[in-house]
């Protein structure tokens, strides 16, 4: 049975940020255990067949103006942004009965950034500068258990259903808080108060599907658009220019479907799509019904984002406490999934935040 100073429960960026921090202060005695068959958590993306482009299905911006440590980060990896795409008038749709309204675009302050690369870049980044090999994905933690001073953690390997076992003084949980009630046990059980809060901590994502579409060109920008719409019809409520760059090369519209997560599973994927490419004609015309390609990613749907409790829109609140007081778990087990962030819990800032926090409650327990 492997044996670590520390293990980390997911392979998102805060799980990922961690692993590198730790690395920056010499420590590679741990273990990531990633369930889903890839890093990056709800960092996921869409590369359409024949290119090289990466588009975003989960978070694709930041705010420097108001995030500056983690617009410090992005350069200190030397990661290209460029600022959303604004120029142009904003589409209103109120009615299927009449033409949309065409109002002047706004500048939106702070201004959003995205990644050249899409935030995968970022996942790609971080991993290729950890030297640890213990970095596993397709492997789903199901129980903690505490035993004397350390941590049994048990695991299971979604490829071939095998059981598996490790041990670790301290555990970074790298997920969401309702997320980790849902899927893990934990022996002895967290006190119940806890158990509680993370329960009711909404999880960032995880009611919400979203649509992209790729074309040749953003041809919407030669009608003076700058792919900017809300709408009361639907099914997507708002939609965006999601273009690689500030050029004309990978272009993408990328909209939040409005239809609640039971719904859409009820109507389908297939369906929600056409529903979809029907809007986008009536919004841009018969050049909309054409992508190269389209995609769907319904969050709710992602059984390592979402739980039942997650059906409903996001409620936010202040982020729960990440470790049992006055418990046996209380030195050996951290939250750092961006849902514990104190100021920016949800958002990807938050994600590098919780992970900072993290770390150091770490240090200070443990590399004294």
């Amino acid at each position: 049975m492997m044996d670590k100073k520390i293990a980390i429960i997911g392979g998102g960026l805060s799980g990922l940020y961690a692993a590198y921090l730790l690395e920056q202060q010499g420590i590679t005695d741990y273990l990531l255990l990633e369930a889903r068959d890839n890093l990056g958590g709800r960092i996921q993306s869409f590369t359409p067949h024949n290119t090289e482009a990466s588009f975003d299905l989960g978070p694709a911006w930041f705010w420097p103006d108001i995030q500056p440590e983690f617009a410090q980060l992005i350069n200190d990896f030397q990661l290209d942004s460029f600022a959303q795409y604004d120029t142009g008038n904003m589409l209103i749709e109120r009615s299927l009965s009449e033409a949309p309204n065409e109002i002047s675009g706004f500048v939106t302050e702070p201004t959003s950034m995205r990644l050249t690369q899409g935030m995968s870049g970022l996942i790609k980044t971080i991993s290729e500068k950890l030297t640890n090999t213990d970095i596993h994905c397709s492997k789903q933690v199901t129980k903690l258990e505490r035993q004397e001073n350390k941590v049994i953690i048990h695991y299971h390997d979604s490829q071939n259903n095998t059981q598996q076992m490790a041990t670790s003084d301290h555990v970074l949980l790298a997920l969401p808080p309702r997320l980790a009630i849902e899927i893990i046990e934990f022996t002895p059980s967290l006190p119940e108060t806890l158990t509680q809060q993370w329960q009711q901590t909404a999880t960032w994502m995880a009611p919400h599907a979203k649509y992209i579409a790729v074309y040749e060109r953003p041809f919407w920008r030669e009608q003076q658009l700058s792919g900017s719409v809300r709408s009361t019809v639907g099914p997507m409520v708002e939609i965006h220019d999601a273009s690689l760059s500030t050029e004309t090369k990978h272009a993408a519209l990328f909209g939040f479907i409005g239809i609640p997560a039971q719904q859409r599973k009820d109507i389908g994927e297939e369906q929600i799509k056409a529903y979809c490419q029907q809007q986008l004609v009536r919004l841009f015309g018969e050049q909309a019904a054409q992508p190269i390609a389209h995609m769907i990613k319904d969050w709710a749907q992602d059984a390592f984002t979402a739980t039942t409790l997650d059906s409903q829109a996001l409620s936010h609140s202040l982020a729960p406490p990440r470790s049992p007081i006055n418990s046996t778990w209380s030195q050996h087990l951290t939250g750092i999934g961006s849902e514990w962030a104190t100021e920016f819990p949800g958002y990807l800032a938050g994600a590098t935040e919780a992970a900072e926090l993290g770390v150091e409650r770490y240090m200070a327990l443990y590399e004294k």
